[in-house]
């Protein structure tokens, strides 16, 4: 490691490019951070705690809802909906919105800010100790006052004034961005501090790897086959075959390709004609950052930053990662 730099240490430096910045980000950006410290422990020692496994219900997607992800859910909830900096938070295990109480907004200019966030992201990889994640997204409300609308939480994604995931792997590693770069930090358990690894992150703007669940195959449109079948095709000119990798968790499979360059796709199919991933609470986030680190993010037609969302939950098909890979899986789409 050639810095040592702790996170908030590096979110204050970037803070004090901007003289009219009230801190409040920054403070919302460290709460997160605990939350995420939180559920990495208890990650880590799940089997010791009887919390792996199903709660037996059911969250508003009709998926079964495990017991670290209601842990996650409801840790990031309290860490931050008194912090004072919100007005709104979104999960994507709450049907609805939460609008932050008044009584922890207080008199003071505070509550600026919306919060989204995927809980715990490949949850379904919990029992099989597969690397899972967070992910979250930031934005400023639109309305004036009191506890947030509808309306600050339906937000486009290119209105993010920051995004970010940890994942909880063989370490456990966070990733962010404000719009001035991609950072990436690993936890030091022994110090419990997020510790600066990655500076300044730059995708590949090609690569040799590809993720998909392949098992989908034939129910995809022919546009996507024929290019699936081009990556494993044998054309040296164009540095083929790909290689294919796919955990499964998409924020794992996020992470190794910003590192190493990839495409990964999450495509719409017969089963799922809106695509699968989240827009909100996946999509746009995971959008930001590519972007951030050189990368595209797009549905197969349009920007992901650029979608509109018309409710909380709205699905998207998702192609995302080095810029050349994704610009030719659009060109078989067209």
């Amino acid at each position: 490691m050639k810095k040592f730099i702790t996170l908030y240490r590096h979110i204050i430096e970037q803070e004090r490019k901007y003289p009219e910045a009230t801190g409040q980000l920054s403070d919302l950006l460290a709460d997160i951070a605990l939350a995420c410290k939180i559920i990495s422990l208890e990650v880590n020692r799940a089997g010791l705690i009887d919390i792996l496994g199903f709660t037996g219900e059911e969250n508003v997607h009709g998926e079964k809802v495990k017991k670290l992800d209601e842990f996650a859910h409801e840790t990031l909830i309290r860490a931050m909906e008194v912090s004072g900096h919100l007005c709104a938070i979104a999960s994507e295990e709450s049907e609805d919105f939460i609008p932050v109480n008044e009584k922890y907004m207080g008199n003071r200019p505070m509550s600026k800010y919306v919060v989204h966030f995927d809980p715990l992201d490949g949850s379904s990889n919990i029992d099989a100790n597969i690397s899972i994640g967070t992910i979250f997204s930031i934005y400023k409300r639109i309305s004036k006052s009191g506890p947030g609308t509808l309306e600050d939480c339906l937000q486009k994604g290119s209105n993010q004034v920051a995004a970010g995931y940890v994942i909880y792997g063989s370490s456990t590693i966070l990733v962010y961005s404000t719009g001035e770069g991609v950072h990436g930090f690993t936890l030091d358990p022994s110090v419990g501090e997020f510790l600066l690894f990655y500076e300044n992150i730059k995708i590949p703007k090609k690569s040799k790897t590809f993720s998909i669940n392949e098992g989908n195959y034939h129910k995809w449109d022919e546009g996507l086959r024929k290019y699936i079948d081009s990556l494993k095709a044998e054309n040296k000119s164009e540095g083929k075959p790909y290689s294919a990798r796919y955990v499964g968790s998409l924020v794992a499979d996020f992470h190794r390709n910003l590192l190493y360059g990839g495409i990964f796709i999450y495509p719409a199919d017969t089963k799922n004609p809106n695509g699968k991933l989240r827009l909100l609470y996946e999509a746009n986030p995971l959008a930001f950052i590519c972007e951030q680190a050189g990368g595209r993010a797009t549905d197969g037609r349009r920007r992901i930053l650029d979608i509109e969302p018309e409710n909380l939950h709205q699905r998207t098909p998702l192609f995302i990662g080095s810029e050349d890979d994704v610009r030719e899986a659009e060109s078989y789409l067209s």
